[in-house]
This record gives structure tokens, sequence and C-alpha cells, in this order.
């Protein structure tokens, strides 16, 4: 193995900064369809079941997009991968503001997804390359902070886009990538390790416990996020709420997210990965059975800030401890990003495509149940001493083993 300096702060500080505002853009715009989709609704006589498709097409992209862009960031660097990620980003939004066509709407979502999951998979695998693994869920948390003060944003931008027109808004992206591929050149050389992992490798670490479960905490909040940002937008809606009031709702709720994951991040760095995680579990399952229990917009905003803020609680360990697990398993960062990106975004589909089908077909209530259910088993198995001793738990609360 080989040894690598410590990074001191100073020189660390322009990657971390480049990769925070390529996150920040990312997830901006991401998060501008949530203030856009009753209107949406409206204009392209969506049910719940197509509202659902539409915000699932960028986690279909994701998902569909995560292992290849773990590959590119391995074999061409982190460096190539964000290029590819930003011009993504910038063709896919630049059509989001023109076609009117839902089917192109969505294809236009699907490509801004492939995109999200190569600026991902390059800028985090840049960043976890360069710091050592007791501060790695510190430099995710911030990373994951800059990424919710975008999804902060995006309802602005999605306010502003319904005010405005979606053409006038979404035309400014290619200029804003444009700007982040000039600033991602003059960051300091990183290279890829210029060969492939095996993909027997890591066919055969995905069998492992410890990856499997590190999965699994990026997906499961995931997946109760894809029914909020669905059901929750429809919810205030119905209830009254206009699109400024959603967007705000939402404004409110990643703010309260984006400053609790750096916390969250160093905490997991100090006490383990699990202790948090736990914690997470345990507010998750209650209040997502509340979800759907206000009949007043105010209250649903109110609920829906909380359950955001519940779910803000699993990003930093859940991925540093996927992160620690590529490591012991000989897998490379970049294909750890994938993996992130994988359980990500297929939680998301879930979510949004089977929680919005379910809603469709049983009432709001249902899906809501459902997932606070899945929080409840997952408490229930990892506080289990038998799994716990299985699992090597010990290896999975700490950093270092």
């Amino acid at each position: 193995m080989t040894t690598r300096s410590e990074p001191t702060s100073a020189s660390l500080r322009p990657l971390f900064i480049a990769v925070g505002a390529v996150v920040f853009v990312d997830t901006m715009f991401y998060a501008a369809v949530a203030p856009l989709l009753p209107a949406l609704s409206r204009e392209f006589h969506l049910s719940k079941l197509s509202a659902g498709v539409l915000t699932a097409a960028y986690p279909i992209g994701t998902l569909l997009g995560s292992l290849p862009s773990g590959r590119l960031a391995e074999r061409a660097g982190p460096r190539a991968t964000l290029y590819a990620g930003l011009s993504l980003l910038a063709c896919s939004s630049l059509a989001f503001g023109f076609v009117n066509e839902i089917a192109l709407l969505d294809l236009a979502r699907f490509a801004q997804g492939v995109g999200g999951a190569c600026s991902w998979a390059g800028g985090l695998a840049w960043l976890i390359a360069v710091v050592s693994p007791d501060r790695r869920g510190g430099a995710i948390g911030g990373s994951l902070g800059a990424a919710i003060g975008g999804a902060l944003f995006g309802p602005v931008v999605g306010t502003l886009a319904q005010a405005l027109g979606r053409a006038a808004v979404f035309s400014a992206v290619v200029v804003i990538a444009g700007a982040l591929m000039i600033w991602v050149s003059r960051l300091p050389a990183a290279g890829g390790s210029g060969e492939d992992r095996s993909p027997v490798r890591l066919r055969d670490a995905l069998r492992r416990p410890a990856l499997a479960l590190a999965m699994w905490l990026v997906a499961l909040p995931a997946i109760a996020s894809g029914s909020v940002n669905v059901l929750g937008p429809l919810r205030l809606g119905h209830l009254g709420a206009s699109a400024a009031g959603i967007g705000a709702t939402f404004l409110v709720a990643a703010a309260a997210e984006a400053l609790i994951s750096p916390v969250v991040g160093h905490v997991s760095d100090r006490r383990g990965r699990m202790l948090p995680l736990r914690i997470g579990l345990a507010a998750a399952m209650v209040v997502l059975l509340c979800f759907t229990l206000p009949a007043t917009a105010p209250g649903q905003a109110v609920i829906l800030v909380v359950t955001t803020i519940a779910l803000g609680v699993f990003w930093a360990p859940s991925m540093a401890m996927l992160s620690d697990a590529a490591d012991r398993h000989g897998i490379g960062q970049g294909y750890a990003l994938g993996l992130i990106n994988l359980a990500w975004a297929a939680g998301v589909i879930v979510g949004s495509g089977g929680g919005g089908a379910l809603a469709k077909a049983t009432g709001d209530e249902a899906p809501f149940a459902v997932w606070a259910f899945l929080c409840a088993g997952t408490l229930a198995l990892v506080l289990a001493h038998p799994f716990r001793e299985k699992l090597g738990f010990g290896v999975l609360s700490r950093q270092r083993e």
C-alpha cells in the first residue's frame, strides 16, 4: 500500500470549494422541479404516477450511469468525469427549458441524472482520495452540505421558472456549467488509476454483509425522500399552498438539512458510523408514520421539514461507511461512488415511482407506512447481537479497524 502525506486545510480548500460548487449546481437544478410539479401536472394533465415518472427520470439516469461513471473516474480520472457531468448538465437543462412534450421532459431529466452520476463520482472520488479515512465523514458531510445548499436554492429556481418561464431560467445553466469547467481545469492534476478494477472483485464484494448494509443505508432514506419529493408538493398544492409556498417549504427543509450534514459527518468520524444512523432510523420511523396526518398546508409544511431533517441524518455516515467498506474490500473510490449513486438512485426510483403508484392505488398513507416499517426493521436488524457479530459491527462502527 502506498503512503500518502496528509494535505493541509489550505491545500485542500480549492478542491473542496470546486467540488462543492459542482454538486451545488447539480442538486439546484435537480430540486428546481419541486415547485414546478403542480403546474406541470396541470399543463400536461399528469396523474400522480406520471408526476412520479417525471421526478424519477433523474434517478433512473443516475442509476444507469452509476457504475459507468465510477469506471470513468477510475480510468480517465476525476477531472474528465467532472467535464462529462457538467456537459450533460448543460445540455439537459437547456432542453428542459425549451421542450413542450412530457416525453422529452422525462428524457431531459434522465440525461441530467446521468450527468449527476458523473459529477458525484468524479468530484467525491477526487476529494476522498486526498483526505485521510478519519476525516472522510466530515469531508463527505461538507460536500453534502453544499449539495443540499443547491437543493435549498433549487425551489427558488423553480419558482423563478414558474414566474419567468422555463426557457429563460434553464438557459442560464449553460453559462454556469461552462464557468465550472474552467474552474475545474485549473485544479491540480488528478489522474485515474489507469486500470480497471476487476468486475469479479466488485461482484464478490457486493456479497459481503458490510458493504450490502452500507448500500441499503444509502438506499433507504432515498426511498423515503423520493416519496416526499413527489407526494409532498402535491399534498401541499391540494391543501392550498401556492408555488411560492411549496418552494419556501423545501427551502427551509433544505437549509436545515444542509446545516446538520457536516455536523453528522464529523460525529460519525469521532463516534462511529452507526451512532447517527441508529438515531436517524428511529426518528425517520416516527415522522414517516405522521407524514399524512396534517389537514392544513402549514401543518404539512412542518412535517415535511421535520421528515427531511430525519432523513438527512443518514447521508454522511452511510456514504462514509460504504467508502470505508470499499477500502477494506479493495474497490477503488471511483467505483465506491458509483455504488453510492447506484444505491441512491435505486432508492429514489422506488420511492418516487413506486410510492406514486402505491399512493394512486391506495392513498398517500400507504407508502409512508411501508417506508416507516422498513426503518423499524432495519433498526431492529442492526441492533440484533448475532447480526452485529456476523457483520463485524466494531469495524463498521469505527472509522479505523
